[in-house]
């Protein structure tokens, strides 16, 4: 099976110099061959269709054509470059159009990833970035180095506005920096979205009154475009810090419209709906590239897996997310497939989250570092005495972790940790 609309785009011997590189993992259909699934998913992806036109000259073909030029049949990893002047600048929608649009559909594709992307440093500069990143944060909440320790209310769905800051408050108590919503609260009816906000702010005032501590409530304002700005400048005007955001839910043009409008706030994106198309280690666009995006548009922090919780994602697509979105310069290999320098892009707060208790923070902080959001629901919420008490053991947990002591011994002077670790043994 040999179409030759699609033959050209191969061309081992091109040095990417200004071009945006992406690369890909590729299965060829049946009786296709690797080299010509490969060009098949150039083409498509760049100036060319199924069959050979005469409306474009020679010459902007030669300019505008993407190119295949390393193919690794061992690997199956694909990497073509493309000119940049197939990019509008600082458009996430139409970068996806392209590279991630009718590729995915092909009949020469059996299986079809997008690994990673390495932006030219025009397009990196035509982008915001984050606002605030992890030093921002870091000096809004007053916490210069340790990983910050947050909860989510649980649960999801049934408080009403004044059990929800109920809980809030014992959580901050207890030694919660953050509290926030999930990922399916928003304005319901036996929760309204502005009562929870004000009474879970007042919570909050009242909580950093009673420990001398900064806290912070992230509103979740998840919602169609224009309702979603109101309740940000809603949450903005009511003193929060945060808007948290379902980036995926509400798409790539609002949230480059919710970054753009400035409104001030540190934003929270939480990656619902992303393993639909990122779990798949054959199809699919990886978690990976969907946190660069994120850190291109201007996340502050963004949900990138736990890897000792409840969710899918191992140990090293982890931290190699980590290390993308809080690194300046990051290097291939290691979980990379490319390379990338992000000049002026600020770093990004990974958050992990699903399925923790203070029994997995010490494995946790081994392999992600200080740079983390910690954030427990169950884990906390479910202790034995309950929420306040579930926050003081998951911050012994932690204390006891940064000075190196073994949660065992740990466990010792710290009764609320002792059940916490009685509950969960695992």
């Amino acid at each position: 099976m040999t179409n030759k609309a699609y033959s050209g785009y191969l061309n081992p011997k091109y040095i990417p110099k200004a071009d945006l590189v992406a690369a890909f993992y590729l299965e060829p259909a049946a009786y296709v061959s690797f080299e010509e699934a490969a060009q098949a998913v150039a083409s498509e992806s760049s100036i060319g269709t199924w069959t050979n036109l005469s409306t474009l000259s020679p010459k902007m073909k030669r300019k505008l054509h993407a190119r295949v030029f390393s193919l690794n049949k061992r690997s199956k990893i694909v990497k073509i470059a493309y000119p940049i002047a197939l990019f509008e600048n600082g458009s996430v929608p139409q970068l996806l159009s392209s590279i991630a649009g009718n590729v995915f559909g092909m009949k020469e594709v059996k299986n079809l990833r997008l690994l990673d992307i390495n932006f030219p440093n025009r397009y990196i500069r035509s982008f915001k970035g984050p606002a605030f990143g992890i030093e921002g944060v870091r000096r809004i909440l007053k916490v210069p180095k340790r990983p910050l320790l947050g909860t989510i209310v649980k649960p999801k769905l049934g408080l009403n506005e004044r059990q929800h800051a109920s809980v809030a408050f014992q959580a901050w108590l207890g030694g919660c920096d953050i509290v926030k919503d999930d990922e399916n609260l928003t304005n319901m009816r036996f929760n309204h979205f502005e009562k929870r906000v004000r009474k879970t702010l007042n919570a909050r005032d009242k909580a950093e009154k009673e420990t001398g501590e900064r806290k912070a409530y992230m509103p979740n304002v998840t919602a169609p475009f224009g309702e979603m700005v109101k309740r940000a400048k809603f949450a903005k005007a009511q003193g929060s810090e945060y808007a948290m955001v379902d980036v995926l839910s509400v798409g790539w043009s609002a949230l480059q419209d919710l970054r753009d409008k400035d409104l001030g706030l540190i934003l929270h994106a939480h990656r619902a709906g992303h393993a639909a198309f990122t779990r798949s280690s054959t199809h699919g666009i990886s978690m990976l590239t969907i946190a660069k995006l994120c850190r291109l548009i201007g996340v502050d922090q963004i949900h990138v897996g736990a890897i000792v919780g409840k969710m899918h994602g191992g140990k090293k697509e982890v931290k190699a997310i980590g290390e993308e979105i809080e690194n300046t310069i990051v290097y291939k290999g290691k979980g990379h497939v490319l390379s990338e320098n992000w000049l002026n892009i600020k770093p990004v707060f990974a958050v992990c989250s699903g399925g923790l208790h203070p029994g997995k923070i010490p494995p946790l902080v081994k392999a992600m570092g200080n740079d983390i959001i910690i954030q427990l629901g169950g884990g906390i919420h479910g202790h034995p005495l309950g929420t306040r008490h579930g926050a003081i053991a998951a911050r012994q947990a932690l204390e006891a972790t940064l000075a190196g002591v073994p949660l065992k011994y740990a466990a010792m002077k710290n009764f609320e940790l002792t059940l916490a670790l009685r509950k969960w043994k695992d």
